[in-house]
């Protein structure tokens, strides 16, 4: 798998090791992991993921 360019999010202070991460992965998947735990990684669609970033700004 090709190296994947984490962004943290910009809610974490660059002191914390609990920080959210995500990337974009060379299938067009989003994956996210915890700074704290980097063998852990979530992948969803684009629309998955933007149907959770919807629901969360609509305090779902």
């Amino acid at each position: 798998m090709p190296k994947l360019i984490w962004q943290k999010s910009s809610y974490s202070t660059s002191g914390q090791d609990d920080c959210v991460e995500v990337a974009v992965g060379p299938d067009g998947r989003i994956r996210v992991r915890e700074s704290d735990a980097p063998d852990v990684v979530l992948a969803a669609s684009r629309s998955a993921w933007g149907a959770l970033l919807k629901s969360i700004k609509a305090g779902g």
